[in-house]
């Protein structure tokens, strides 16, 4: 099963393959995608992405997630983040959001398992 490619990106707005939603922050993964609610686990942007964020994510199957910090990389992701995606034996890469879109859909193309976690503002 693949990941969705994420089709379109702009300020406040993303659109993922096979949906019809329009996302300001998303989660992705082979064969899901949902909103990313910042207020399931009280996400702000400092100290920013935190383990629960990604959790269900990492627990997929995936290789790789790519974690967008937002167009002006207000979003942060601490270490104990970091550190918990990599126990789980996952690479991460944490770039501004633009950036990561393009990384994850090459990704999807080359047919890796991947993960995303983006954030589509500040």
């Amino acid at each position: 099963m693949s990941s969705p490619s994420i089709v379109s990106l702009s300020w406040g707005e993303m659109k993922v393959e096979g949906s019809d939603t329009l996302y300001k922050d998303c989660k992705v993964w082979p064969g899901g995608k949902r909103t990313w609610d910042w207020r399931e686990t009280g996400t702000q942007h400092r100290p920013g992405v935190q383990p629960a964020d990604v959790n269900e994510i990492v627990n997929k199957g995936i290789q790789t997630l790519v974690i967008g910090r937002g167009m002006e990389k207000a979003l942060q992701v601490p270490e104990e983040t970091l550190a918990f995606i990599r126990s789980k034996g996952i690479h991460a890469l944490v770039l501004q959001t633009e950036k990561a879109v393009a990384q994850y859909n090459k990704l999807v193309k080359e047919g890796v398992a991947v993960g995303g976690i983006f954030h589509s503002t500040c």
